[in-house]
């Protein structure tokens, strides 16, 4: 009997690729008993965006949520998702936080380690390996699949060899965007088996409709470790139902043995809970076959939507799924997998956003143009490379190799708010997000973003902007206006585009009551001698000549690159924001004197605020 087991991925991805990654640890608990009871080979519950959802929305300790779960599940292995060098960062950190941070998740809870690299770059891997097997624990080496014109069959095995020669007990391949057709599933497993003899573990969304019948031709190549989802949160952009697959397989050769009526327990309990996160719920998580295409993997798709809804601009969701694949191609198609989905995502709504391709370059782009993440698997586009970079210095060594080791610099940035490891730790992976939320703990004041109650409106937990469409009454008649676009505006009228009961019409708004001038930091010299007017606390000058800097998008500004008085040259960075979890230089517009700085660190932001003034040379 060749019996197939189970990963179940409720407590990690399916809730990450549905709702976002907003389930709450309270909510895992108390169904622990009945999933430890299942025998599943492995339950994933931690790494991916777990941990930055913990620490960003849910104001959670995630280490804590390990230790509890470890408590509560202690027949079942725990399984974790780490992205190598990056682990579960958008940066490669140095070794020596590398092997800190397997060692501590190795410490709270995790048996399985699931080690990928975003680029299928083995030098990436090599450390986390190493340190999971120092820590006695089941390393399991991931192959991020992908299709292009430069990764076929022979590839892949490529890197399967490799992973196996540097210890890892398990080959994962990792169909993250729901890509892996059967039958090259059937060809990719069997090559993989011949190569490294390793049992072969398979993971694939259902976003494109084909992961169910991939996992059946993986098992019939010799597959015997297969990811599924309870039914609750299983299916569209998460993974295929556990219970099917169990009913699938029951009386054939490769039965799981799993109990269908305990897991139909299990999934009613989740059912449940998933209501609880019903804003988070999103039309773009169904079966999508666009995915084929723009290759965005489940467990980001949830996630783009919820952030481009923080931008207001859920309506513009197309236009960056058409647009992923060609900046993806410019970068030299590295596989869509975090960081590199984030990064290629985020890009890709900026050249949608800003209206012009590769106006405003993220500061992670211009990282992996630097070949600070690994080689890219083809040919980068040397004009973007150009643009974003310059003349700046291509990497070809192991990115890490350029890593001074960091712990103890990391511990002194954060001594006082640190009580453990493991809290310095989180610093290193949001530093300025994990400072706040030690702050917050130290002061008692962690709150989780609000749970609406059922049939409360959406809108009220999202960011708060002006109404683009509304009715107006005037003597009687109710007009139906719905704001198109806006133009430039002058010194003193801006127009508006507008339908009015469905007829374009144009009007000049003139402000009577606008802030001209104001400073956060107080006024600075002028090159006609005159000074910028002092602050006025919190007020920021709506843009309105091209010396106002302003963002590309809505964001928070994490750093101020300049001070008052500094003269800038066009394109200097000035700026800091991070918009969509990806920060963004915000660059000079006009060379110059910096007069006024209109913005802190920590302000939000938003496309018509001029954050900082420049005066002409």
């Amino acid at each position: 009997m060749t019996k197939v087991f189970v990963t179940d991925l409720v407590l990690r991805d399916g809730h990450q690729s549905l709702i976002a990654t907003r389930m709450r640890t309270e909510d895992m608990l108390p169904i622990c008993g009945k999933l430890d009871s299942v025998g599943f080979w492995s339950l994933e519950a931690w790494g991916g965006a777990t941990f930055d959802a913990c620490v960003r929305f849910l104001r959670e300790d995630p280490w804590e949520r390990l230790r509890k779960l470890r408590k509560a599940l202690p027949n079942t292995r725990i399984q974790m998702l780490l992205r190598g060098q990056n682990l579960l960062g958008y940066r490669n950190y140095p070794d020596d936080v590398v092997r800190a941070f397997v060692q501590k998740s190795a410490d709270n809870g995790v048996d399985v380690f699931r080690v990928f690299d975003a680029m299928n770059d083995l030098r990436n891997l090599r450390v986390s390996i190493e340190a999971v097997k120092a820590a006695g624990k089941h390393a399991e080496g991931a192959i991020s699949y992908t299709t292009s014109p430069v990764h076929d069959i022979p590839h892949f095995v490529e890197l399967a060899r490799g992973m196996a020669e540097m210890g890892c007990d398990t080959i994962a391949i990792k169909d993250m965007a729901a890509l892996l057709t059967p039958y090259t599933a059937y060809e990719l497993v069997s090559a993989i088996r011949a190569a490294t003899n390793l049992p072969v573990h398979t993971h694939s969304h259902a976003t494109s409709g084909l992961a169910a019948m991939t996992h059946m031709k993986a098992v019939e190549a010799g597959a015997t470790i297969i990811d599924t989802c309870i039914g609750a949160f299983a299916e569209g952009a998460s993974h295929p139902t556990t219970q099917s697959f169990v009913a699938a397989l029951a009386g054939t050769e490769y039965d799981t043995g799993l109990s269908l009526p305990l897991l139909e327990e299990i999934s009613a309990y989740f059912k449940d809970v998933r209501r609880k996160y019903w804003q988070f719920e999103s039309e773009f998580t169904g079966t999508d076959t666009r995915s084929l295409v723009n290759q965005v993997p489940g467990g980001m798709i949830s996630n783009l939507a919820n952030q481009l809804k923080e931008q207001g601009a859920l309506d513009r969701m197309d236009a960056v799924l058409d647009e992923i694949p060609r900046v993806r191609e410019d970068l030299g198609y590295p596989p869509l997998v975090t960081p590199t989905s984030q990064i290629v995502g985020t890009q890709a709504a900026l050249n949608v956003l800003t209206g012009a391709r590769y106006k405003s370059v993220t500061n992670e782009v211009k990282l992996y143009l630097q070949g600070r993440y690994g080689a890219a698997p083809g040919h980068v586009n040397e004009e973007v490379r150009k643009l974003a970079i310059g003349d700046l210095e291509v990497t070809t060594c192991r990115p890490a190799d350029l890593l001074a080791d960091e712990l103890d610099k990391l511990r002194g940035e954060i001594e006082g708010l640190a009580r453990s490891d493991e809290d310095v730790l989180t610093y290193a992976m949001f530093p300025d997000l994990a400072k706040t939320w030690l702050q917050e703990r130290a002061a008692g004041s962690l709150k989780p973003e609000p749970l609406l109650p059922k049939g409360a409106d959406a809108q009220e937990a999202a960011p708060r902007y002006a109404a683009d469409e509304f009715r107006i009454t005037l003597h009687g008649e109710t007009y139906h206006i719905k704001l198109t676009g806006s133009g430039r505006s002058d010194a003193s009228q801006r127009p508006y585009f507008v339908s009015v009961d469905g007829v374009t019409e144009e009007v000049l708004i003139e402000s009577l009551n606008e802030v001209a001038v104001t400073s956060d930091t107080g006024g600075g010299p002028r090159k006609d001698g005159k000074t910028a007017a002092p602050a006025a606390a919190g007020q920021k000058p709506r843009a309105a000549h091209p010396g106002h800097v302003t963002a590309a998008m809505p964001g928070t500004i994490v750093d101020v690159l300049v001070s008052v008085g500094q003269t800038v040259k066009a394109g200097d960075g000035v700026l800091v924001i991070e918009a969509m979890k990806m920060e963004n230089e915000v660059q000079a517009p006009i060379a110059g004197v910096v007069i006024s700085i209109f913005a802190k660190k920590g302000d939000a932001v938003t496309p018509d605020m001029a954050l900082i003034e420049i005066q002409p040379e």
